[in-house]
């Protein structure tokens, strides 16, 4: 039977078990005992383990046929120590025949609108971006020894449960149409079949963009948003004034502009999503939280 192991417990990677654990016997690295129970009832096996103390990985030796790594990078620094961990222990015996990593499109930096295509040079502005490039390039060195390693190269995932209604009801400024940048999405749920997918049809040292067939500019995102779930559109300012109301995080995703050819995903992996855009995920989350919680939306348009 095909063995898998899932590092990173999050909420992708809990989408993604389900569908793996009728295909193979899947194992789940913890950081604690405490999460044991709930990953038991997705269908996997749990591994109690940390990334951020490599003697804890032992265990993970040859415990696998495949692997999905799904956990992030730590919050500081300029390189990723827990993937470094990660293919450390994995080298310890015989190589997993394949790996698939959640990285993020922001290694591509700041593309001025264009379209961007996975052949395209990693220009990483942000430290946050620096450590993935940093993981990928750690993973790169495992496909070299003869892992089939596959990079899906994630923009913004949203779900019903992970969407920003909270800073459209802070009423939060975008910025105006002509300082607005282009911005990617893809659904937690089309992102975990993509990893699924990737496991199995996924190429050798391959990186794939996977984005939705959307490319909308962040304000109008953020107004279809609004829309779908009847609270006001947020205001739009010019970027000048955005600097002074907006975090830094939040002003440096303001920064970079792109829109992400996804192809290869239909192509090679033949991925059909779910959820082929934004205003269908939307349509499907409001769907999701008026039955979740029926008050919430009423006012909302039909």
């Amino acid at each position: 039977m095909n063995r898998i192991l899932v590092v990173g417990s999050g909420d992708v990677a809990r989408r993604a078990i389900p569908w793996l654990a009728k295909r193979a016997r899947v194992y789940a690295l913890v950081r604690s005992v405490a999460q044991c129970e709930a990953i038991r009832a997705l269908g996997a096996i749990p591994v109690v383990g940390d990334l951020d103390d490599r003697r804890s990985l032992a265990r993970l030796a040859g415990i696998a046929d495949r692997v999905l790594h799904c956990a992030p990078p730590p919050a500081t620094g300029q390189d990723d120590p827990r993937t470094r961990h990660l293919v450390a222990a994995l080298r310890r015996r015989s190589l997993a025949r394949a790996l698939v990593y959640i990285g993020t499109s922001g290694v591509y930096g700041d593309c001025a609108g264009e379209w961007v295509a996975e052949s395209r040079p990693c220009r990483p502005a942000s430290a946050r971006a620096r450590r993935r490039v940093d993981a990928e390039r750690a993973l790169r060195g495992l496909g070299r020894s003869g892992s089939r390693v596959s990079i899906l190269r994630a923009p913004g995932i949203y779900a019903a449960e992970r969407l920003s209604l909270e800073r459209l009801e802070r009423g939060d400024p975008v910025l105006a149409a002509g300082d607005d940048v282009f911005t990617n999405h893809i659904h937690a749920d089309d992102l975990a079949m993509l990893c699924c997918l990737a496991l199995y049809r996924g190429r050798p040292n391959r990186t794939y963009n996977a984005s939705d067939d959307s490319h909308l500019r962040m304000g109008d995102y953020f107004d279809l948003m609004a829309d779908t779930f009847g609270l006001p559109r947020p205001p739009r300012v010019a970027r000048s004034e955005a600097a002074s109301r907006l975090s830094p995080m939040t002003l440096s995703f303001m920064s970079e502009s792109r829109r992400l050819d996804n192809r290869r995903i239909k192509q090679e992996l033949r991925a059909r999503l779910r959820y082929p855009d934004v205003a269908a995920g939307l349509a499907a989350a409001r769907a999701h939280r008026s039955i979740e919680n029926p008050g919430e939306i009423a006012h909302a348009g039909a």
